[in-house]
């Protein structure tokens, strides 16, 4: 079948490609619709690798996907042809310790769509484990159901938190995840959450949300916008979500005593921390690596009208022009969010 096949550093190609896709008795075929670009697409694209992972092999992108059930195996109930759904793109390994434990995400033998040697999901049709395909509501859409993906990550982020009514929340960063953690927070309990970057478009988007508020650090500092919004007394939780080394070290200075601090971004290389800052006001720390656990959350949530992710789609492309939109995805348009690939025409 045709697929978008990165075939090395810098060079993608729409061709036909052999996948060698078998469905299981556990598992379901799904027809494509909707595929979201990530930031990893994007950094394998330009980069060929992150960490450990190399692109050592033509490979097929993408990971945020939704579409239509095109036929279940022998032991699937709770699916059947034609249900409209989306997909975790992680599958542990049941048996490993880490699945027992409920943190599959952390599982060393997880398998990952786009991510080496694991073949993504911009291809027509694909065969996934029906455990971790979801029926999307009727009046969700395709568009929404591929938006689950990274917004599930804000959901990770927001649980690890462990949000108490009323708290007030500071993002560091407002980039597609940054922003999906701001409304995974404000939806999760917090009264206030406060988005900082230097990108005046992203903050206008994300500020046009109730209950988010922007500062752009070209005009102040996080410090002291912080400090000026909490009274001096600091945030009940950080979301750390630049991965940007001056903003990791700066956390300190950003959460309130026995406040939480969150590390969502990814720095490239390892950052110092301000570890002394942090026990001066006894914050607890947590990490988020991808999610476990959330993606019916995350849809319910979408569905009840809380949170409406329709306004962070900059745009949709069909399938033919899937390199051209990588190309845009690349030139990191400050006013682009989320680039959305079509390729199927169904309702």
């Amino acid at each position: 079948m045709k697929a978008l096949v990165l075939e090395e550093k810098g060079r993608l190609n729409l061709r036909e490609i052999d996948l060698q896709q078998t469905l299981g008795p556990d598992d379901v075929s799904i027809r494509v619709h909707t595929v979201g670009i990530c930031g990893s697409d994007v950094h394998y694209y330009t980069h060929g690798k992150i960490g450990p992972f190399v692109v050592d092999a033509p490979m097929v992108l993408g990971h945020e996907a939704s579409g239509t059930v095109a036929a279940v195996g022998a032991n699937v109930g709770h699916l059947k042809p034609g249900d409209r759904v989306c997909m975790e793109p992680g599958i542990p390994d049941p048996n490993s310790k880490a699945a027992k434990l409920g943190i599959y995400n952390v599982d060393p033998a997880v398998r990952f769509w786009a991510t080496p040697p694991v073949h993504g999901c911009l291809a027509p049709e694909v065969v996934h484990p029906a455990a971790y395909t979801f029926k999307l509501p009727d009046h969700v859409t395709f568009a929404e159901g591929a938006m689950v993906e990274p917004f599930a990550i804000g959901m990770q982020a927001a649980m690890r938190a462990g949000i108490k009514p009323g708290d007030v929340a500071v993002v560091t960063g407002a980039g597609p995840i940054g922003m999906m953690t701001a409304l995974a927070a404000h939806a999760g309990g917090c009264s206030r959450v406060i988005i900082a970057d230097f990108s005046q478009p992203k903050l206008d988007i994300i500020g046009r949300y109730d209950g988010i508020e922007t500062v752009h650090l070209g005009e102040t500092s996080m410090a002291e916008a912080v400090a000026q919004k909490t009274g001096g007394w600091g945030a009940d939780i950080v979301f750390e979500c630049s991965g940007a080394p001056s903003a990791i070290l700066g956390v300190s200075g950003l959460v309130a005593p026995g406040g939480t601090v969150v590390f969502v971004g990814m720095p490239i290389d390892p950052v110092p921390v301000d570890i002394v800052g942090l026990q001066a006001r006894e914050a607890r720390i947590e990490t988020v690596f991808r999610y476990a656990n959330v993606y019916e959350r995350a849809i319910a949530l979408i569905a009840s009208g809380k949170v409406d992710l329709k306004p962070l789609i900059s745009d949709t492309v069909p399938f033919e022009k899937s390199v051209e939109a990588f190309d845009r995805a690349v030139e990191q348009r400050p006013e682009d969010v989320k680039l959305q690939i079509v390729l199927t025409d169904d309702a």
